[in-house]
């Protein structure tokens, strides 16, 4: 089940929401600060971070002991 960040028109209020059908409507999310209806799937930046590349390549060694 996806994770969404929606925010509310009324309060700006952001919350995350697990989303259990692919049908559910964004009229469907009530803001849980002030609970209007009012709300809109909230466009989020991500970034994907990169290590050294020495760090992301396999060794072949297990360093749990």
């Amino acid at each position: 089940m996806p994770m969404f960040e929606y925010r509310c028109k009324q309060c700006g209020h952001l919350m995350d929401v697990l989303v259990k059908s692919s049908h559910q409507k964004v009229s469907a999310v009530v803001c849980e600060k002030c609970g209007s209806k009012d709300t809109e799937k909230a466009i989020v930046d991500f970034s994907v971070g990169q290590g050294s590349p020495s760090s992301s390549r396999p060794t072949g060694t297990c360093n749990l002991s």
